[in-house]
């Protein structure tokens, strides 16, 4: 029988053994691109346990122990591999309710529930991954368990098994085959169970030989994303959105865009066959309505005074000690994004967006960190946009959570659907509609990416070599290349449909200003004649550009 004395060291034991080889898991991530963070991501997943776990009491019970464990790895959980090796451990906790102590048995059924739990939360689940390996292991442990085994003769089953199942993961996925590797999700939770082992066995906890990558997160109130916003920063003071219902279908917005430009900042048009859906800041609301009944009649005309909401705001950031405030029944709907780089986390401030996690591609915010901001918005619906697919399963499961607000989670994979999204949002819709409506504009949205291969790799047709541009069309490896300027003309040319009108490039913090200048200009030259472009300062780390085309 183990106690929870044993199960707490174990668990620690576990985050310090990950820990010590994050960076190995890191570097087995298949996909070239600096995103290799499984190892990470885990590990400040299960140190977020650790963390609780060290102020528990030797007397706790093995269920207490568990609880707490599992509680801390939701909330702390990062990433997709992040998310599932919590929800192992949430099934895990409940197989023990009730266990002051457990036995061989308990544990086999805690590891089946675990595996359940899962499986259950994924919606397509891939075999080849960690969830293999968990499922395989705890599978043997049912079929060879026998009455009067010991805790530390069964789990030498599960990690025996573990590590035969996380060797077959390159058979059950081609892509680890060609890039000689196995799943680095399946090889951190092998770790986990190996660092278990060691209290089990009754060895002690693995000592931890680097420093635990920390658990905190930061969040950026909506007055702060670049800096605290001054009143005398508010050139224009009006944040003015519309619906034209166009009289032409085929009446060109270009022009109306130009003229919201030059009567203020922050102009956003989109629109389609029917519809031109418009937000600009402007000093003179007026002349943006005038302009824009040239083009057929209005609709859902909304004017904020920015000053008088900054004031609010503020007021509402100091009250929030916590980063928790009430629901304002004046304002039902509200937005999180996760954003990185200050100039994209401006253009979704401008939007609406009431709270920016920091976070995106290398750095995945938490759980808690995603839950925390949803309960600093005072609204009771609350959209989140995570812009990752990596981050995705966290927002999901910071919605079920959270018990003070209704979150809809809108799944943007890209920067440039998270903007699409919201310009998609009505006020007045039920938000079943809204989620509807904003998950198909972020559908249609063509997103392209330039940035660096982290490592050699022979990955689906492409030779890469360390160091190289790599073009992403939609997520995937589009083309490499050794000149940003030329990779910049060929990515947004591959984008370009014929009824595409705008494009939107996002430079990021490792392109300079002369450099911005000389791909705008180059750009520009290679653009057909109707399509506009829009060249913005994003600040967003690993990506040089991020293109949207629409």
């Amino acid at each position: 029988m183990i106690t929870g004395q044993i199960l707490r060291d174990a668990m620690i034991s576990a985050s310090n053994n990950l820990g010590n080889q994050r960076q190995r898991v890191d570097s087995l991530n298949v996909f070239p691109v600096p995103d290799g963070d499984t190892g990470t991501n885990m590990g400040m997943t299960i140190g977020a346990a650790a963390q609780e776990l060290l102020g528990m009491e030797d007397s706790a019970g093995v269920y207490d122990v568990a609880h707490t464990a599992a509680s801390a790895l939701l909330r702390g959980a990062r990433g997709n591999s992040g998310v599932i090796t919590s929800l192992l451990f949430r099934g895990f906790s409940k197989g023990l309710k009730g266990k002051e102590t457990a036995g061989a048995e308990e544990i086999v059924e805690a590891l089946e529930i675990g595996v359940k739990a899962a499986y259950k939360a994924v919606m397509k689940p891939t075999e080849g991954t960690m969830l293999t390996v968990a499922r395989l292991s705890a599978e043997a442990a049912r079929e060879r368990y026998a009455p009067g085994m010991t805790v530390p003769e069964l789990w030498d089953i599960v990690v025996r098994e573990a590590d035969a199942a996380l060797q077959k993961t390159p058979e059950l996925l081609p892509v680890l085959k060609k890039a000689g590797v196995v799943d680095a999700g399946g090889q951190g939770l092998l770790l986990i169970y190996q660092g278990m082992k060691s209290v089990f066995d009754g060895q002690g906890i693995v000592p931890s030989t680097e420093a635990r990558p920390g658990t905190e997160g930061s969040i950026h109130p909506d007055t702060d994303a670049a800096g605290e916003l001054e009143l005398e920063d508010l050139t224009y003071p009006y944040c003015t959105e519309f619906i034209v219902l166009k009289e032409d279908k085929n009446a060109d917005s270009l022009p109306l865009r130009a003229y919201l430009e030059s009567i203020g900042d922050s102009a956003v048009v989109v629109d389609d066959d029917e519809i031109i859906k418009c937000h600009v800041h402007t000093d003179n609301p007026g002349l943006a309505i005038q302009k824009a009944l040239e083009f057929g009649m209005l609709n859902k005309i909304k004017i904020d005074n920015m000053w008088i909401q900054h004031d609010i705001k503020k007021k509402a950031v100091t009250a929030k000690a916590q980063n928790k405030v009430a629901v304002d029944p004046d304002q039902p709907n509200g937005f999180v994004a996760v954003a990185a780089g200050e100039g994209v986390q401006q253009l979704f401030l401008d939007l609406g967006v009431h709270q920016v996690v920091s976070g995106g591609q290398t750095m995945n915010p938490s759980t808690d960190d995603i839950l925390r901001a949803a309960e600093a918005t005072p609204c009771q619906t609350v959209y989140v946009l995570p812009n990752n697919k990596n981050i995705i399963m966290a927002a999901e499961q910071a919605a079920k959570l959270c018990k003070s607000r209704d979150i809809k989670v809108i799944p943007t994979r890209t920067i440039p659907q998270g903007l699409s999204a919201m310009l998609a949002f009505e006020e007045g819709r039920e938000p079943s509609e809204n989620v509807l409506e904003m998950t198909r504009a972020a559908d249609k949205v063509g997103t392209g990416q330039i940035t660096f291969a982290a490592r050699d790799s022979d990955y689906d047709g492409y030779k890469i070599k360390e160091g190289e541009l790599l073009g992403l069309e939609n997520g995937k490896v589009s083309f490499t290349e050794r000149d940003l300027k030329k990779a910049a003309i060929k990515l947004t040319k591959a984008l370009l449909k014929k009824d595409s009108s705008f494009v939107t490039v996002l430079w990021g913090a490792d392109v300079t200003e002369e450099q911005a200048a000389d791909l705008e200009a180059g750009l520009r030259e290679k653009l057909p004649d109707h399509v506009d472009l829009a060249f913005v300062n994003g600040g967003q780390p690993v990506y040089y550009l991020i293109i949207s085309v629409e």
